[in-house]
């Protein structure tokens, strides 16, 4: 496993195991297979509705708590500070844990600012090894890490070889944000798992394209948290560390970038509405 160090000096895997859209009923056996096949960092969010579950997962798995990076974020409905410091003390709860890793906020929308005063306060009492935000366009997190008295430590957003955030990237490298991946394979989007590009690099190495894609981002110092409730897969998903990409492949991976989501905007009002209108 390869760690990256935070801005606090905590240290985070590179490689995660990420459970949005895992239902209840699998999610508990997900994150100890996850868990037995090597993983140590395990996403989640009030919003996904499976916390309890992952916290059953790690109590059950026989990993010391100790040894797991943990990650969950505040929804937009617990926006606040009061409320956002009521929904800390309940993932707290829902996860059967002492602290949390990693609190990020989940949406910059409602009163994000309130949220984060609550994150530092909790932060400052130990309940939280560290605090950060996702999905921040650029715009938004500068304007977070000019007014706050704790830097987000890192910052989530939609990341894959289709739309690999350059220009956010920049301005997260500048204000010392640890870029992190949500969607490393564009949930398959764009026949992402048969692109002629990453099959064609990926063969060189005897790797898959997922493999391929993984490692590229791993090399571009973005943190990754694939998703998937197959064993199998898995373990292939963990098995990136004993190859490194080439500077020639990397450009080509590179050369791969759209720039643009394949899923939102948050400059679309409609998308706006959407997101702040889901409560949990």
């Amino acid at each position: 496993m390869e760690y990256v160090t935070l801005n606090n000096g905590i240290k985070m895997p590179m490689l995660g195991y990420g459970v949005y859209q895992v239902t209840n009923d699998e999610c508990e056996r997900c994150v100890r297979d996850a868990l037995d096949v090597g993983y140590r960092s395990i996403d989640t969010a009030q919003a996904y509705g499976n916390e309890e579950a992952v916290g059953r997962g790690i109590k059950n798995s026989g990993v010391k708590r100790d040894d797991i990076f943990l990650t969950t974020k505040v929804w937009v409905s617990n926006g606040g500070y009061e409320n956002a410091k009521k929904s800390i003390e309940e993932s707290l709860k829902k996860l059967d844990t002492e602290y949390i890793d990693l609190l990020l906020i989940h949406q910059p929308f409602n009163d994000y600012y309130g949220t984060w005063r609550a994150m530092e306060e909790a932060y400052k009492i130990g309940y939280l090894r560290a605090i950060g935000v996702s999905n921040f366009y650029p715009d938004r997190l500068v304007d977070l890490c000019r007014f706050v008295e704790v830097t987000p430590a890192v910052n989530q957003v939609e990341t894959h070889v289709f739309q690999q955030q350059k220009k956010a990237h920049e301005y997260m490298e500048k204000y010392d944000v640890q870029h992190e991946s949500w969607g490393p394979f564009a949930e398959g989007r764009k026949d992402f798992f048969t692109n002629p590009t990453l099959t064609e690099i990926g063969a060189k190495y005897g790797k898959s394209a997922a493999q391929t894609a993984l490692r590229f981002l791993i090399q571009s110092n973005v943190v990754v948290i694939p998703k998937s409730t197959h064993k199998e897969r898995m373990e292939q998903n963990f098995d990136v560390f004993d190859f490194t990409l080439s500077a020639e492949d990397m450009a080509k991976i590179q050369a791969l970038d759209e720039g643009e989501s394949l899923f939102f905007s948050h400059y679309d009002p409609a998308t706006v509405e959407m997101i702040t209108g889901l409560h949990r």
